[in-house]
């Protein structure tokens, strides 16, 4: 078996021997083995997911770690053409939570993502997939059919 060592900080651990108690491990080893295979199995990242998507890239991180948002901001903006929106929300003083809603190739979306969840100093990051067709419309907009006819992109999520 190997030994692996974790730093941790001293309210996280508070936290973890809670959990051991409430929860009747033996000690804290086991206790840690079944949370990583519960959060391994919630971080997988769906990898049968081909062809054109929608996706939500949730996450939170701490606009302190050093140079973070900054990353997260040229990360964003060299994967330009896979963002339709985000919302940035500021939780506290230090974390901030970020949806941001893409839309593209299933492959490039899912590298994207894994690259900012990866980042240091961001958590509970998460990615959510919804299959979609693009196609090219072209239709009149505005008032009983006055506006002027033309092409756009329109995403229609897959049955």
């Amino acid at each position: 078996m190997e030994r692996v060592t974790i730093s941790m900080s001293d309210e996280f651990a508070a936290e973890l021997a809670d959990f051991v108690q409430g929860y009747h491990y033996d000690n804290r080893s086991e206790a840690v083995r079944d949370l990583a295979r519960l959060g391994l199995e919630r971080a997988r990242i769906d990898h049968t997911m081909t062809g054109q998507c929608a996706a939500t890239l949730s996450y939170v991180f701490n606009h302190h770690t050093r140079d973070l948002s900054k990353r997260l901001t040229d990360a964003h903006h060299d994967h330009h053409q896979l963002h339709i929106a985000t919302m940035h929300v500021h939780l506290d003083h230090e974390n901030c939570l970020e949806i941001a809603v893409l839309r593209g190739d299933a492959s490039a979306v899912r590298e994207f993502s894994k690259a900012v969840i990866a980042e240091r100093g961001v958590t509970h990051g998460q990615v959510s997939f919804v299959p979609i067709t693009v196609s090219a419309e072209a239709h009149a907009h505005g008032d009983a059919g006055h506006g002027h006819a033309h092409a756009h992109l329109h995403s229609h999520p897959k049955d």
